[in-house]
């Protein structure tokens, strides 16, 4: 009987929960070393989340917000993943793997214009508020 060449023989899925975490923040941390759009979502984050604070947003402003910036972290994850899969599958061109990493590129884009237009229906108008009441 041959053996699944994919499977992980080190692999426990009935790890701890704080083990579960640990892969995850190390996958977060990968992430953002690894990858240069994850550097930028980190800062646009921040600065996002700075711009709410000062601006005293509501609740309902602050969910919007955490959905648009996890929404774009969410699919840069899966776009790294999907890249990293690809490359081990098939390390030399393929015109099938071009069109695999465009469409989870495109995911990411397509969130990213979301989290845009998110930001800008939510900090906007306050900070329109500030700029008119500067002389």
């Amino acid at each position: 009987m041959s053996q699944n060449p994919f499977q992980n023989k080190n692999s426990n899925k009935n790890q701890s929960l704080g083990a579960a975490f640990k892969h995850a923040t190390c996958g977060i941390l990968i992430l953002i070393r690894t990858e240069k759009n994850a550097r930028f979502h980190l800062i646009a984050t921040i600065v996002v989340i700075l711009m709410a604070v000062y601006l005293k947003v509501t609740l309902l402003d602050w969910i919007f917000l955490s959905i648009a910036i996890l929404l774009v972290w969410i699919t840069e994850a899966l776009n790294t993943a999907l890249e990293n899969v690809f490359d081990l599958l098939q390390p030399n061109y393929d015109p099938r793997v071009k069109k695999g990493k465009d469409i989870s590129a495109a995911a990411v884009l397509m969130a990213a214009l979301l989290s845009v237009i998110i930001g800008l229906l939510v900090l906007g108008p306050p900070l329109l508020e500030i700029v008119k009441k500067t002389p």
